[in-house]
């Protein structure tokens, strides 16, 4: 129910999610809930949007008070309108995964376990991570009947009873930076577990930090997809033959479990770029083109992944690809839900080489990587329209221009035989086989797709999705970098223990070296992905007008005797 309410203060929003109130302002509430000191409402010009609950007054009509006092309230108190506050990285995350049993949903359904965002969304790798609770806007020790006017600090807003003083955290709480938790993990706030039972090494490599290989490893494929039904045949899927190298043996798998990894590697590893799956289909599941794409792209996705050292080794991703036994696969499913070493908690099991690194190179590092991948997002996108254009010529205006072609040598070659006297059946027939050869040439370059740019398109859309996923990784840097930055100026100050800024300082290397060593391997398999794709493109179309020349020359013969 909307409320109606007076600012008490003015407020000049600085995200896109907040919006600007005047002091004496009339806003209608949505609900009088805040979430962690925000409230979400509109101002008298319409906008909406979030604004500090301390800032404001609502204006009751039968009421002792006249306002509600959210001065003493507890932050972190969500309201149920519009948001959500994210959990707590150190507690398990409980997902809503019913069992196989009981689940009906298939390869497209409403209750999908992945969040999918808009390419530019907040969010790391497209999730909703997890962060501690976030930091009331306001102060909470207020006398009754006093009223000042709260301290709303962008960069240094938060006092502790652990420090006396503590670098400021951010206020923005759809920040990635906040969500993810790392913030958290800068600032020492992230709990060490007892006992870490994984771990994942960066070593120092000829480019740089990268991430330890893999000791076991090892290739899957991707084979027969097949349709299958359940319920007596009320509904239906495609499984997939999965075998990998390692044991050997098939497993078979739809593309809901290959839903399900993916929601738990977004949740699980948040400063690397996880590889988009293949993305759904509202209707034609089953159509043979659909299905033939689905799996060139899982194929491509499961190379991804089997070649990356960290991914490759999470034991959720080993259970999906080994386990065979119904009971066992249950019990995995559940085991990889309740992972605590999942968000910010996953940097704990990250150990980074001793060698020191200036954070000011490893800044220019970053910056020169993000100008890299914009430029390079840029130019895939530039890349998948032209050839998704030359698709749709191959399939449509190429192919119905050479049918126009063969049809006109078809008709000169009827006409020539208006006059029998001087018709030559001998030219005739070269003519008309002419234009039937320009029909079969329009034909394979309609089939010719298959061969070379849907190869180019399934590569470059995987690209597009790891890609994407960069500009957030490289924000917890940059949110990494910042702290470093202020905790280092406290201490110049004496407003900070040296111990602690250090403290600061070393888990952001651990950042930067995860970061480092994630763009080393994105490098390394650039280079290989690219190559491949090239050679592979332009032996197909030398092939293709091998074939297409052959057809000429031997169409060209028949003229050679006449």
């Amino acid at each position: 129910m909307a409320l109606k309410a007076r600012a008490l203060y003015s407020f000049q929003s600085e995200n896109k999610e907040e919006i600007s109130i005047q002091e004496n302002e009339e806003l209608v509430i949505f609900s009088e809930n805040s979430l962690d000191g925000w409230l979400q409402g509109q101002n008298s010009r319409g906008e909406t949007g979030l604004f500090p609950a301390s800032y404001v007054e609502i204006l009751r009509s039968r009421s002792g008070s006249n306002y509600t006092d959210y001065s003493s309230s507890p932050a972190g108190s969500p309201g149920h309108d519009f948001y959500t506050t994210p959990p707590n990285p150190s507690i398990p995350y409980q997902g809503s995964f019913e069992d196989d049993d009981d689940d009906d949903w298939d390869d497209w359904d409403d209750a999908c376990t992945v969040v999918e965002e808009p390419r530019n969304a907040p969010g790391t790798n497209g999730l909703p991570s997890p962060s501690l609770q976030y930091p009331a806007a306001y102060d909470h020790h207020q006398h009754a009947g006093y009223r000042p006017k709260p301290a709303l600090e962008r960069q240094d807003s938060m006092s502790s009873s652990k420090r006396g003083s503590v670098v400021g955290r951010n206020l923005n709480r759809f920040s990635c930076f906040v969500r993810s938790g790392v913030e958290a993990f800068i600032l020492g706030d992230v709990p060490l577990m007892s006992k870490i039972a994984e771990a994942y090494c960066i070593e120092m490599g000829s480019k740089g930090p990268q991430w330890k290989p893999n000791p076991h490893p090892f290739i899957c494929s991707v084979e027969d997809p097949t349709k299958q039904t359940k319920f007596k045949g009320i509904k239906s899927y495609i499984s997939y033959k999965l075998t990998p190298s390692s044991i050997n043996s098939p497993v078979y798998r739809r593309y809901k479990h290959f839903d399900w990894l993916y929601n738990r590697l977004l949740h699980k590893f948040t400063v690397i770029s996880v590889p988009h799956l293949p993305e759904k289909q509202a209707t034609g599941r089953f159509e043979e083109d659909f299905i033939e794409k689905r799996k060139r792209r899982l194929i491509l996705w499961m190379e991804h992944m089997t070649s990356h050292p960290v991914l490759s080794q999470y034991e959720g991703f080993q259970h999906f690809l080994c386990c065979r036994d119904e009971k066992q696969w249950k019990l995995g499913k559940r085991r990889a839900e309740k992972d605590e070493m999942v968000g910010a908690s996953f940097l704990l099991t990250i150990q980074i080489p001793t060698e020191h690194q200036d954070l000011q190179d490893v800044e220019d590092r970053v910056d020169a990587f993000k100008a890299f991948s914009k430029k390079m997002d840029d130019s895939v996108l530039q890349l998948t329209n032209v050839a998704s254009e030359l698709v749709r010529k191959h399939v449509g205006g190429f192919r119905k221009e050479f049918q126009k072609l063969g049809n006109a040598f078809q008709a000169i070659s009827q006409s020539f035989q208006m006059d029998p006297p001087y018709s030559l059946d001998a030219l005739n027939n070269a003519i008309s086989h002419t234009g039937k050869t320009y029909e079969t040439v329009g034909e394979m370059f309609a089939e010719q797709p298959k061969n070379d740019l849907f190869l180019m398109l399934d590569t470059l859309s995987l690209y597009q999705g790891l890609l994407s996923n960069f500009p957030d990784i490289i924000h917890l840097q940059k949110g990494a970098f910042a702290k470093v930055k202020e905790s280092q100026r406290m201490s110049d100050e004496g407003r900070m223990d040296q111990e602690e800024a250090d403290g600061i300082r070393k888990r952001c290397r651990v950042v930067g070296f995860a970061l480092q060593a994630e763009m080393n391997h994105f490098h390394e398999r650039r280079v290989a992905d690219f190559k491949r794709m090239m050679q592979s493109y332009l032996k197909q179309q030398i092939i293709f007008y091998q074939r297409v020349s052959q057809q000429l020359e031997k169409t060209l013969r028949m003229y050679d005797n006449l």
